[in-house]
């Protein structure tokens, strides 16, 4: 059995108060029944006390005062330390039950980067992760982060390290500060994200999570763990405040922008009670969720007049770039995406990425 995590003196045994009450009738030579008699107690409730299977109540604890002249605090102490002892014993063992749990979380990825105490005990592991998600047992994390366990488009996925992931995510949107959120001011700063797109790396980002602020929208940018195999997560923290949630696996800015954008079209057109994290999964949703980031970012009449000429060149794509308000990396990624272009044709216009790890 796991042994207390705290230091200091801890049983790893219950002593139910009635043993020492049976101890104090031995004394005086008097038997269950008598004491029954003088309580008023019933003689089955006494032997339930005396074999730990009753309470020893306040209560009683008043009636054993009179007949024993011993204070109802010594017997109401010796409840509560065999209810507390019973508590924590039982917690060791739930402890033991969930380390297999704690051993499918990256464990040490949270704790580099401050989520979690860094430990190689298992047990301590538990402590820290339960509080980590905000659960009194890590077997309630399915039912706290359901969107991490569907079935997984990878078999190299993790649920659980998906959960870490998308919790990191919450904790980090908690502490943002955002407006109610508004709809109509969102789609208004559709142009304004555009023209993001055109900014260095470095230069964009705090202007971006402001913008997403004053529509009710707190942006994180969570480093990648391991086996998460996800590029972004929506969800409504509350009613007027959503969170979307990018990963730092990106290598080209425009993957970056193609996952925020993809995000922003499930904040405007799909339900509040869903969360969403994108994984690759193929969905009505997420197929809708494509089509809004490809429209945002290059107006579909726009580009199919653009790929309908086929005649693409630096100087055409640098062109229609600057006509339409965005990256260039961003059309090329289109272009590479709709098979209009060899995958390494103009990969330089597709700016790299280093967001922090």
């Amino acid at each position: 059995m796991t042994k207390e995590i705290k230091a200091g003196f801890s049983p790893d045994i219950a002593i139910p108060p009635g043993e020492t009450l049976q101890e104090h009738l031995d004394s005086i030579v008097m038997n269950q029944v008598e004491l029954a008699k003088r309580t008023g107690l019933t003689a089955k409730m006494i032997n339930d006390i005396i074999k730990g299977k009753a309470p020893l109540t306040p209560e009683t604890a008043l009636k054993l005062e009179s007949v024993f002249g011993t204070p109802a605090s010594f017997w109401n102490n010796l409840e509560s330390n065999y209810q507390e002892t019973r508590a924590r014993l039982q917690a060791a063992v739930d402890i033991d039950k969930e380390t297999p749990i704690a051993a499918l979380i990256p464990y040490p990825e949270l704790a580099r980067r401050g989520f979690v105490r860094p430990t190689n005990k298992l047990p301590e592991k538990v402590f820290h992760l339960r509080q980590f998600f905000g659960v009194a047992s890590l077997g309630y994390i399915p039912a706290t982060l359901p969107a991490a366990f569907k079935k997984p488009n990878k078999a190299s996925s993790s649920p659980y390290a998906l959960g870490a992931w998308i919790r990191m995510g919450e904790l980090m949107a908690g502490d943002i500060e955002t407006q109610p959120f508004n709809e109509k001011r969102l789609k208004e700063n559709m142009a304004a994200f555009r023209a993001l797109t055109m900014e260095e790396e470095g230069n964009f980002e705090s202007q971006l999570e402001d913008l997403c602020a004053s529509c009710g929208i707190a942006l994180v940018v969570v480093p990648h763990l391991p086996k998460t195999n996800a590029h972004g997560v929506t969800k409504w923290l509350q009613p007027g405040k959503a969170m979307l949630q990018l990963s730092t696996r990106y290598k080209f800015a425009d993957d970056f922008w193609f996952s925020f954008f993809h995000e922003l079209g499930h904040i405007l057109m799909h339900s509040k009670k869903t969360v969403f994290a994108e994984t690759g999964a193929k969905t009505k949703e997420e197929a809708e969720a494509d089509q809004f980031a490809c429209d945002c970012m290059i107006p579909g009449a726009k580009y199919r007049a653009f790929i309908t000429k086929n005649r693409f060149t630096r100087e055409s794509i640098m062109k229609f770039a600057n006509k339409v308000g965005i990256d260039p990396g961003v059309v090329v990624g289109r272009l590479h995406h709709d098979h209009k272009l060899g995958k390494n044709e103009f990969q330089d216009l597709q700016r790299e990425i280093n967001l922090p790890m």
